[in-house]
């Protein structure tokens, strides 16, 4: 089984007020550096058997209908390798 993963963002040009609260949250936190966040959406679709070249069309046509709205968001298709466990 194969992940392909679709990351959704807003446009550069649109505002994101969820973005704009997490950068505002994070200095009251402790955490400096920050210049700007943009909040997005990841989905990860497991795919049963080979990703081939029909599949990824397969997928942004999904990304495109469905997964995201493509007059305020820009999307991504990669095929994602093995999952990192974070500790």
């Amino acid at each position: 089984m194969a992940r392909v993963v679709v990351d959704v963002m807003p446009k550069p040009e649109i505002l994101d007020p969820q973005g704009k609260a997490v950068l505002g949250a994070l200095p009251r936190l402790g955490f400096s550096g920050v210049t700007d966040v943009r909040q997005g959406k990841r989905f990860e679709l497991e795919i049963d058997g080979e990703v081939t070249d029909a599949v990824l069309a397969e997928v942004e046509k999904m990304a495109e209908t469905l997964l995201s709205n493509p007059v305020i968001e820009n999307y991504a298709v990669r095929v994602e390798d093995a999952p990192v466990v974070a500790q």
